[in-house]
């Protein structure tokens, strides 16, 4: 039985090549190893074919019976490392907070604690030397902590 350690530093290894980032390693109930990367500008199939020749070269016999599986990061899916959140800056996401409310607008910075990240978002206010509250732009604070989720918003115009 091979060691989750091991699999996450051989992928790291291979990372090092590249502008690629590990999301996730996952070794589930039924002999599989599922492995997530991803990149500021999208992951080829080619790359994630690389990357898995690379592991059964590098662990060979290691691997045993586990069925091994390397893909993206899947565009729509909740964000699981920091930098998912950096790649997203300038482009809308959906918040889900512990509470259950949904808040969709702007990624705008992370905080350089890396802990909290900011989201503008839109809000009706009341502005002075207005009969009628309006719409501006908010920028709100968010804790990693304190969510359940944040996910990149897919948007078909």
């Amino acid at each position: 039985m091979i060691d989750k350690n091991v699999v996450t530093k051989a992928v790291e290894e291979w990372l090092q090549k590249g502008d690629y980032y590990l999301v996730d390693v996952e070794m589930t109930a039924d002999d599989r190893i599922v492995i997530e990367i991803d990149h500021a500008d999208g992951v080829w199939i080619e790359d994630c074919a690389d990357l898995s020749r690379y592991l059964q070269e590098s662990l060979g016999d290691e691997l045993g019976d586990y069925e091994l599986e390397v893909g993206s990061a899947g565009i729509g899916q909740p964000f699981k490392v920091i930098q998912q959140y950096r790649n997203h800056i300038g482009k809308e996401v959906e918040v889900v907070q512990k509470n259950g409310q949904k808040v969709q607008g702007i990624m705008k910075e992370i905080a350089d604690d890396e802990k909290h990240f900011v989201v503008t978002v839109k809000e009706k206010q009341q502005v002075e030397g207005k009969k009628r509250p309006q719409m501006v732009d908010v920028d709100k604070t968010f804790a990693l902590d304190d969510i359940k989720s944040c996910k990149y918003l897919l948007a078909f115009k």
